[in-house]
């Protein structure tokens, strides 16, 4: 019988943990070489894909030898564009999860939608960070977190995605069983991962709220009113755009240039 996952856990749609293994760190410009999701679903049954892709662009020699996925391995791989539509229907609903997936593995899967003329919102998906709850109790990487909350010493496979995802489960579900003030279900995880101020804009902290305006949070034009900024210093805006900022954060002042601003948090 197929082993059920996360009976320790409280949720109500599908849980998709992912991870991929890419070209670099970069979120803006690295593209994927392999992703694996396991989607579990309310009652401990999950769905797998587990795949490579080819980039399109070279895979640097010093990426290789993290991961050792080569040129030639992913010559003959679909691309991105060509699985874009299936990925998407697959997390179709979904609320998301994995290791350090607020700061690369979401931006990074953004963009590679973008590029094919797709969107993927993480907005209204709950998400549940094993790094962050891990760094917040113990902090290590992820070969650590096995040591530490499942007992396995040898973390075979590292840096395969597939056997990344199956590492991150187990020390979601360690997490689970060692921290009884830990919350046990997925609304309650996705807050407690959040990095999120009260006063952010953005997931990140690029754009804050203050009095009701979106002000800049960064460099010499920290505090400054981003309406002020557009109507008066485009350049910087252009700036901006082209530079390595999240896409949630580009959305905003994209939206804002054509007049569409975010509500106002609720007080």
């Amino acid at each position: 019988m197929t082993r059920k996952l996360l009976s320790n856990l409280t949720f109500d749609r599908p849980l998709a943990f992912f991870d991929l293994e890419t070209t670099g760190i970069n979120v803006r410009t690295d593209r994927i070489v392999e992703i694996a999701v396991v989607k579990v679903l309310p009652g401990g049954e999950y769905e797998t894909i587990d795949e490579r892709i080819n980039p399109t662009v070279p895979i640097p020699p010093e990426t290789t030898a993290i991961h050792g996925i080569t040129d030639a391995d992913v010559a003959n791989c679909p691309t991105f564009a060509e699985r874009a539509q299936h990925y998407l229907d697959f997390l179709e609903g979904c609320d998301l999860a994995g290791y350090n997936l607020n700061r690369f593995d979401v931006p990074l899967l953004a963009e590679e939608f973008l590029r094919v003329g797709m969107t993927f919102e993480a907005e209204g998906r709950r998400i549940v960070d094993a790094q962050t709850i891990f760094h917040k109790r113990e902090p290590r990487d992820l070969s650590a977190a096995l040591r530490f909350y499942c007992g396995e010493m040898e973390f075979e496979n590292a840096h395969s995605a597939e056997a990344d995802v199956m590492a991150t489960i187990r020390v979601v579900e360690g997490q689970l069983d060692r921290y009884g003030d830990l919350p046990h279900d997925v609304a309650g995880l996705d807050d407690f991962c959040s990095r999120k101020q009260p006063d952010w804009a953005d997931r990140t902290g690029r754009l804050k709220w203050a009095n009701n305006e979106v002000v800049l949070n960064f460099g010499k034009k920290k505090g400054t009113s981003l309406r002020y900024v557009i109507d008066n210093e485009p350049s910087f805006i252009k700036w901006m755009l082209r530079s390595d900022f999240p896409r949630d954060t580009l959305n905003i002042v994209e939206r804002a240039m054509v007049g569409e601003w975010p509500d106002p948090p609720q007080k």
